[in-house]
Parts: C-alpha cells; structure tokens; sequence
C-alpha cells in the first residue's frame, strides 16, 4: 500500500516563490484590512514555469591523509578474525583514505535529493562537495547545473549553505534574525518595507508568525524551540530565494514532528523553484514521502540512488525484500550495516547497485523542454520574482549575479546595527568591564594619593604610569570571547557573500570606538587629579588621549589575537604571556640603554613601550619644575637615616670639593633629567600617542588578513 501511494505521487505543484509571495504580499497591504493575511502557498502562479535546473556531478571521489598507526600482531588477528571491509577503500601504503568513491547523481528544481548513510558513511563530505566546500585540487570529479561547471564565485550567489548546528544571535528575536538577513542579501534597490513584508512571508512560510517576537535564546535564556530555532537558521539562508539550497542533516536533534515540520517547509522551498539537497541521517515514514530522490552512502560509496518507491523493488532483486511492517530507510540502514561488519563488507551491495542502475533505470536526465544555458535558465528564473543577491531583469550576462548584494557603506551600518543591538542586550557585558575599569581606577586613586615631587614621589609616579598602562592591555583581555562566540556565525554568513570580511573589520573597530573612549575617561578622570598628576587641563587631555590610545591598541591586539586562535582558554593564555613579555622590555624594569642589544628589537616593538613614555614625558617633561633639591639626595641611600643637621653638613663639604655652591634648596634634578634616566629621549609624547594609534590599526589589518585566509570554510 505504502508503494502504492509513492508510486502515484503525481508531480509536485509550484509553489510560488519568494518574490511571488512578496508581490502577492504588496498587493494585500493595498487593501485597507488592517489585518495580517497569511499567504496561501497552494493558491495557482500566475507565471509560467522557467526551465527547471538540474545539478549534476559525476564521478566525485575526495581523499585524505591519515596518520600511520602501529600495528600490533595481537591486533592484526584480531582484525582478521573481524574481517575487514573492502568498500572502506584505503590505501595502507599512502595512507591514504577515501571518503568519496567515484559518487554520481542529479538533483532537479522542484525536488529535494536527500543523502542517507551511517555516521562516517560520507553524507556531510558530499554535500560539501557539492557546496564547493572542498578544495578543487582535493576533490575530483565534476559538478554542473545545467551541464555547465559551476564557478565558486557563481555557486556562492546562487546557493546557501544550512551548516548542522544552529548558529544564531541569542538575544535577537526571530524577526530581527531574518531581517538583519533580509538586509545583507537583499539588495538597497529593494526598499525597506519591501524587505520588510518579503520577511514576514518568510515568517509566514517558514510557520514561525506565533514565535517571531521571541528572542532565538540560548543556555542563558529562554528562547524558541529546537524546531523553530532550526527553521529559523533555514530561513536566514533562503531569504535571497537560493536557486541551490544545501543542508547539513537538518532534522539531527529534533522530535519527529518538528524533523517533519522542517521538511516540509524544505518541500515548499523545492517547490518555488529551488534544487534541494540534503543529508538525513535517520528519516521516519513521514519525512520519506516527503523525499523524491534519495542516494544511500556506505563508507564512500553508493550503495542505491533512486526514488523512494523503487526501494522495496531494488532491495528484493538484491535478496532482501523489506517486509512490509518495518520502515524502508531503517531496514536499508541496518541490512548496510550488517553488510559493512562482514568480511565482504559491502562491495556486492555497491556492484549490485552499479547493475540495476544500467538495467532497472534507464537515462531519465533529458530535461522537459528546450534546453537553456545557465545564465538563460538563471535569468528566467529571476524573471517570474525569484531574487538572487541583487540581480536584476536587465542586467547583462556578466554582471547578471553581483557578489555581494550592498555596497560595503550599507553592510558596515547592518553589522554595526546587529551588533549594537546585542549589547544593548547584554549590557552586563559592558558593565563588568566598566567596574574592572572603575574599580582599578579608585584602588589606583587611593594609593598614589597626591604624590608629591620628591625622590619617592618619583619612583611612585613611574610605579603608577607602568601599573596603569599595563592594566588598560590587560583589560582588553575581555575582547577575546567576543570574536570566538561569532567565529561560526561570521564563517557562515561570509562563506556564501552574506558580507565583505573587510566590512566586518570596519564596523566592529568604529563601533567599539564609543565604549573606548568612554572607558579612558572614566580611568582618566578617576586617576589624574587624585594622584596630583601634572599639567592642568592640558595633560588631563593628553592622558586621556594616551589611554584612549592603549585601549584602542590593546583592544585591536587581542581581536587580532582572537583571529588566530581557536579556544577561549588559549587566547587567555597567549594574551597574558605576550603583554607580560611586553611590560617587561616597556623600559620601566629596565632602562632602554641597559637592554641586551640581542633583545632591543622587542623593547621597540612592545605596546606597553610608548603609553608609557608618553606619559612620563607628559608629568616630567619639565625643565624647570625640581624634583630633587639639597639634602633630598640622599634618599633611597644608606645616608637618608641620618639628621639633616649632617646631611647640611655634607653638602658643605661637597661645595668645597666642586666648587660650587649646593645649599639644602638648591635643585638637583628636574624633570627632563629624570626622562635621561629613563632613557627617554628619543621619541616626543606626541610621537608615541600616533604610534600608538598606528599600532591599534595595524593589528585591525592584520585581523582582516586572518580573516581573510583563515576563514575559507573548505577542506583541504
């Protein structure tokens, strides 16, 4: 029966696409109903259908590297008795394995293709071959749409990406995820309420009306559903109407009801014209009347391609009928596994698919119709409402699909949008890291309270500069989860042009501006005038300057660092090492004059190195104000116990000696003296405040490199 009913499946019904559905949606807000209409998905289109789109591959076969391990004799027994299976191609002598052996398929507009298989059976490794997701000198093989080679730049438009986990924003709401999606992929010729209405059909057709007020959440926070939040990670990938959508086992966690829920709405994508290919690792009865093609994968190879009805008849000519109370996709699991545990492992069941391929199915890949070329067949496509990343109807060939939907001007203000609004959220984030600030600021206050210009004062006002400096770095720490909690995030939307990643770079360093310079005055202003710094007005703006300086190139150091770096815990710990290191050769240990010269190169490229100097020259760049005068001298030494009567009495002696006159009031040493002991001499305050600001921009480029070829998003 259960046959029966697949085997009469008519062909599906058009669904109207996204831009239909937003036309229609156009058309309803002319009305003066003040009510929300939801969009009927089964209503007739009244376009004519474009030329369906067929992707292709032929003959992929993917392998990697593994690492030789030794082989025990006990173990090598073992291994026999086991037996071993020769459908698990690898080669012992390159060490070579292969996940992808000579894999071949179509997948049609209009139909999703899904891929079954145990785990490590290869269904994630084809769908990334099939997304240009494995470099091209790795994969071998073809892949075309419409008999054409797909090229990176071209698949990236017209295709999305739906990764296994669900990475999303957990303190927006479902709509603002799908709007902030709606504007990176949808271009600014299309207006706001355009945009607008285009995500509430999304909402409507992804059936998420009762849930898109509510924040997406996470362990924190109470949020959506596992359902609603993997509809929602469909959604922010479809809104630009893919012609190409893949998913990386979308139903992988989910109740049968919310799995079948997700497929459906897979079902009405396919419908509006899209090609959909996804793995599934374990489908039920439901979800498999919902599948028009489906390959099934054991340890790299095809071991049956085909429609769902034609299951029990292939599995029968194989010598295994299913029985009629047991699921298709369950039996046919099982009976691979069983196969892939016994000494022939499944080598029959693949030659045996290879036959009844050639006798049971002949060439059905003749597409209904005239044939187009692609650029024709995409250019139909967008003609009856379908809206790839800013394409247009009269766009020429070469410029009929743009990389990237937006200017960088528009992408910039987007992040920066999306990014304000998650701390206004969170704005506990900001708070700790403004009471660390604070909360430093008044122990720093309390203790070098009022200093005054004598020997001690001295050494306490370098102890206080070096203290400080160091704690504006070390505070920047805060920076190194916030690019790591966005890693995947970013990955994602930059993999298929969502954005540019110097558009990234761009907005993250303007918007974190605002809260820098908010932090610096807060330390400044609780700082200076407490410890009696000097310079009135004017050096409290230079301080503040300089801290603004060490925030900002202590904030782009770590967000570099953050690039690098993959764990939270590791950054931590690089982060400390290296500003340590910094502080060390900073000259406030040890003069620059008394450096190894083996060692100098560091002093010269240490952040903490210019903050500092600059603002010693800032207080002591004086040569009129007296910081040691007579008898003062003789602090910090052996001879500071004794009365001052002796002291008077010894600078007496001194006179007589010199030759000069050195009476108890008599200035020893000012400011500028006290900058030759430090052995800064060779860089102006200024000078080491546009050093330092340079410093903050170098490491922001240097975090666009990282980003720029360590995010790729491929296999090697």
């Amino acid at each position: 029966m259960e046959l029966q009913e697949l085997g009469r499946r008519s062909k599906p019904r058009v669904s109207p696409t996204l831009g239909e559905l937003l036309k229609r949606v156009g058309d309803a807000q002319d009305d003066a109903s003040e009510h929300h209409q939801i969009i009927n998905l089964n209503d007739p289109i009244p376009y004519p259908r474009s030329y369906p789109f067929v992707l292709s591959f032929h003959n992929l076969s993917y392998s990697v590297k593994v690492r030789r391990k030794m082989k025990l004799p006990a173990l090598l027994c073992r291994k026999e008795e086991l037996g071993s299976s020769d459908s698990e191609v690898e080669s012992k002598d390159s060490g070579m394995k292969v996940l992808l052996n000579d894999i071949s398929g179509e997948a049609r507009e209009g139909e999703i293709m899904g891929v079954l298989g145990a785990s490590g059976s290869g269904k994630s490794t084809l769908i990334d071959a099939l997304a240009d997701r494995i470099s091209k000198g790795s994969l071998k093989g073809s892949v075309t749409l419409n008999n054409e080679v797909l090229e990176s730049k071209l698949l990236k438009v017209i295709s999305a990406y739906v990764m296994q986990d669900d990475l999303l924003f957990p303190m927006l709401t479902v709509e603002e995820t799908l709007m902030f999606s709606a504007e990176f992929r949808l271009p600014r010729s299309l207006s706001a309420s355009k945009k607008k209405a285009r995500v509430q059909a999304l909402i409507d057709q992804l059936g998420l009306r009762n849930a898109a007020k509510t924040v997406i959440g996470d362990e924190g926070h109470r949020g959506v559903s596992g359902g609603e939040r993997r509809r929602v990670s469909i959604g922010t990938d479809i809104i630009h109407d893919p012609i190409v959508l893949f998913l990386d086992e979308p139903t992988s966690g989910l109740d049968s009801t919310s799995a079948f829920m997700v497929v459906k709405v897979l079902q009405r994508i396919a419908q509006s014209g899209s090609i959909v290919v996804m793995s599934v690792h374990q489908p039920s009865y439901r979800i498999l009347g919902l599948l028009d093609r489906l390959i099934f994968l054991s340890r790299g190879n095809t071991v049956y391609s085909g429609s769902p009805a034609s299951l029990p008849r292939f599995f029968a000519e194989f010598g295994h009928p299913i029985p009629d109370s047991e699921n298709r996709t369950e039996f046919a699991l099982d009976l691979i596994r069983e196969l892939e545990g016994s000494p022939g492992g499944t080598k029959t069941l693949v030659e045996f698919n290879k036959s009844w391929q050639r006798m049971a199915n002949p060439r059905t890949d003749i597409v209904d119709g005239p044939k187009q070329s692609l650029m024709d067949a995409i250019s139909a496509s967008i003609s009856r409402g379908k809206l790839v990343s800013g394409a247009s109807n009269d766009a020429n060939p070469t410029s009929l699909v743009p990389t990237f939907a937006n200017p960088i001007w528009i992408e910039m203000a987007v992040l920066g949008k999306r990014s304000l609004t998650n701390s206004r959220r969170m704005p506990e984030l900001f708070g700790i890291r403004l009471g660390a600030v604070l909360v430093t600021g008044i122990i720093l206050a309390t203790i070098f309270w009022q200093l005054d210009s004598s020997p001690r004062g001295v050494q306490e006002r370098l102890g206080f500069f070096a203290f400080a400096m160091s704690t504006t770095f070390y505070t920047c720490a805060e920076a190194i989860p916030v690019f790591l909690q966005e890693r995947y995030i970013f990955m994602r939307e930059t993999a298929y042009n969502a954005y540019r990643r110097s558009s990234y770079v761009l907005a993250h360093s303007i918007i974190s501006i605002p809260s820098l310079v908010f932090l610096s005055f807060a330390f400044a202003a609780t700082t200076y005038w407490a410890v009696g710094l000097a310079g009135g007005a004017c050096g409290f703006l230079f301080f503040f300057l300089m801290i603004f300086a060490a925030f900002w190139a202590g904030s782009s150091f770590v967000t570099f660092l953050s690039g690098v770096v993959s764990h939270v815990m590791l950054g931590y710990t690089v982060v400390v090492a290296i500003l340590a290191y910094f502080l060390l050769f900073s000259g406030f240990f040890i003069a620059r004059d008394r450096i190894p010269p083996y060692w100098l190169w560091f002093h010269y490229i240490s952040l903490v190195k210019y903050p500092y100097e600059g603002v010693l020259q800032n207080e002591f760049d004086d040569g009129v104000k007296c910081f040691v005068r007579g008898i003062q001298m003789f602090d910090n030494t052996p001879l500071g116990a004794v009365p001052d009567s002796l002291k008077v009495s010894l600078l007496k002696s001194m006179s007589d000696t010199l030759g000069m006159s050195i009476t108890k009031s008599t200035c020893v040493t000012t400011g500028l003296e006290i900058l030759k002991q430090q052995g800064i001499t060779d860089i102006s305050k200024w000078n080491c405040l546009w050093i330092t600001l340079a410093l903050g921009f170098f490491f922001r480029f240097l975090f666009y490199f990282t980003l720029l070829f360590g995010s790729k998003n491929k296999r090697t």
